[in-house]
């Protein structure tokens, strides 16, 4: 008889792991010790404020779809509602945060290691990383029941897929597919992004399979989501809201001596009521008004278009003027009610208006407490004002952009460059381009921006030879 016996790890192979583990760190120390100090202030902000952000009014439509999931009528798609679903049996908002914590450092994480995969030297390669791991603004919506951290994190594990080797498999596509369309679901912006990847695929020639299997991947939930919708509201979408939300983009500019609407249309018009933003037309006024918003819906949409259509110049004026407030300093409040950036303080945030809200809250975690600041951990927070300047931002994707035209680098770096810097622009313009500016909006752009500018520096591989050997050819 054949007695096999378990496999037990000789400490020779342990040492040997450990040795491993040891020289991945040495080789990536300045990374590491980054990673080490990020990591840091993340748990020192959940030791600070406790235990989370809440906003009106979106924390609050997230969590009651956590409660009852129901598609979120406008403005919100479900997808991170369907997070804080599955982390509902926990019953602690907390654990969403940290979550939140993690995601942001996976961020930083991804970006390092596309850069160094791709040849960027390693210092290039950190610095890259900074404003994604240490801006105070993405730290505190990454401490906010909000859709902000899982969706950067869904953006960027995506472009990371795509740049992770020279030739993109089926499988790759499938999976940026997918992860674009987990993204959209978060926050619907990603489909702008989605369309343009798509056409970057086409354009690059990566082959019909992965081309195809990123669409189909990306289709499929997207689809199931506005089927959804449509049980639920009769409109095969993903959200309602968009055209009130265009309408107001308008708002700012509209004339309709120059416009001259249908009948139907003119009590768009502006009624002589001034507003410092366009988005604060979408809060205030008839518009705003849920049972004229979802009936007129469409009559917005179409007063938009012809608004837009009419004085096309005046529309691209006021989309450029608010696009640059992303590079002011000091930093623009915008509308001039909120604060130009979000640092911690002991003020307790607008949480509600609405009578249920708190019962909405401790239906999802029933030890909540008030949101407070826990001394004397928060000192140290109240004073971290680390934020990426406006101008330094612009330089920043000026970087990128001098690179899609930097000759001497790796072979296929300026269609990576290209990738980067296109999501990074058209997260920072499109939000402007369909509603306002604003400063929360501007926060994912900077993994991307910092990851084109950081690309435009790749170096050509070594050529093949004894000690390095060509890659083989990934299937297609």
């Amino acid at each position: 008889m054949t007695v096999v016996l378990p496999e037990i790890e000789s400490p020779a192979g342990g040492q040997a792991k450990t040795t491993a583990w040891l020289e991945l760190l040495k080789r990536h120390r300045l990374f590491a010790v980054v990673m080490f100090a990020a990591a840091a202030l993340r748990v020192l902000t959940m030791l600070s404020l406790r235990p989370a952000e809440l906003y009106w009014y979106d924390s609050f439509e997230y969590l009651k779809f956590a409660l009852d999931p129901i598609p979120i009528r406008e403005l919100h798609p479900g997808g991170y509602g369907l997070f804080l679903w599955a982390l509902k049996p926990f019953h602690s908002i907390t654990l969403v945060v940290a979550l939140q914590h993690v995601m942001g450092l996976a961020v930083g994480l991804l970006v390092y290691a596309v850069l160094r995969r791709r040849s960027v030297h390693v210092w290039v390669a950190v610095l890259a990383t900074i404003p994604a791991l240490f801006d105070v603004e993405l730290l505190h919506l990454e401490h906010a029941v909000l859709s902000d951290a899982p969706f950067t994190f869904l953006m960027v594990a995506a472009v990371a897929v795509l740049l992770w080797s020279p030739t993109i498999s089926w499988r790759a596509g499938a999976a940026a597919g997918f992860l674009f369309a987990l993204a959209a679901l978060a926050r619907t912006l990603a489909l702008p992004v989605l369309i343009l990847v798509l056409g970057w695929m086409a354009v690059r020639r990566v082959g019909l399979r992965p081309l195809i299997a990123a669409t189909v991947a990306a289709a499929i939930p997207l689809v199931m989501y506005a089927g959804w919708y449509s049980s639920e509201y009769g409109q095969f979408k993903l959200v309602g809201g968009d055209g009130a939300a265009l309408w107001a983009r308008t708002r700012t500019f509209a004339n309709c001596a120059v416009i001259k609407p249908p009948a139907d249309e003119a009590r768009l018009c502006p009624d002589g009521i001034q507003e410092d933003t366009a988005s604060e037309y979408f809060w205030a006024g008839e518009i705003n008004r849920p049972p004229f918003r979802a009936a007129n819906e469409e009559l917005a949409r179409s007063f938009a278009i012809h608004a837009i259509l009419a004085q096309p110049l005046d529309y691209l004026h006021d989309v450029v003027h608010d696009v640059s407030l992303s590079f002011a300093w000091p930093a623009v409040a915008h509308p001039k009610r909120l604060l130009p950036v979000y640092y911690f303080d002991e003020t307790e945030p607008p949480s509600s208006n609405q009578p249920d809200a708190r019962k909405i809250v401790m239906a999802y975690d029933p030890g909540w407490p008030d949101r407070h600041m826990v001394r004397p951990y928060s000192s140290f927070l109240m004073a971290y004002r680390v934020h990426l300047p406006g101008p330094l931002l612009g330089l920043i994707l000026l970087a990128g952009a001098v690179g899609l035209f930097r000759r001497g680098r790796a072979p296929g770096a300026r269609r990576n460059v290209l990738l980067a810097w296109g999501v990074a622009v058209t997260l920072l313009v499109f939000p402007v381009a369909v509603l306002d500016f604003d400063h929360r909006y501007v926060m994912p752009v900077l993994p991307f921006a910092c990851l084109a500018a950081a690309l435009a520096f790749s170096r050509p591989a070594r050529a093949p030879g004894p000690e390095n050997p060509a890659p083989v050819p990934t299937a297609q």
